[in-house]
């Protein structure tokens, strides 16, 4: 599956939730992660998010893709990080 996550996290949190992240997706922007992961990696995610984020204070969106090709992606200005990895 192909999915993008945002997220609004305390400061005190935002470093391990960005190398988390780091591991199984592509970092596009200040908080803005985008990419292939299977079902497996998927669970394994949102359990490792969940256990460190604070659910009262922190924010973690998720938006499933059903498949890359249904996403139309515009970008204006300055592409951070191109897409390269692929798990």
């Amino acid at each position: 599956m192909y999915i993008i996550v945002v997220y609004d996290i305390k400061v005190e949190r935002v470093n391990r939730v960005h190398k988390l992240l780091k591991q199984y997706l592509n970092w596009i922007q200040n908080s803005v992660f985008e990419g292939e992961i299977d079902k497996a990696n998927m669970v394994h995610l949102e359990k490792s998010i969940r256990s460190t984020i604070n659910g009262k204070e922190d924010s973690v969106i998720v938006y499933e893709v059903v498949t890359k090709k249904l996403l139309n992606k515009k970008i204006i200005g300055l592409e951070k990080e191109e897409i390269t990895r692929i798990i």
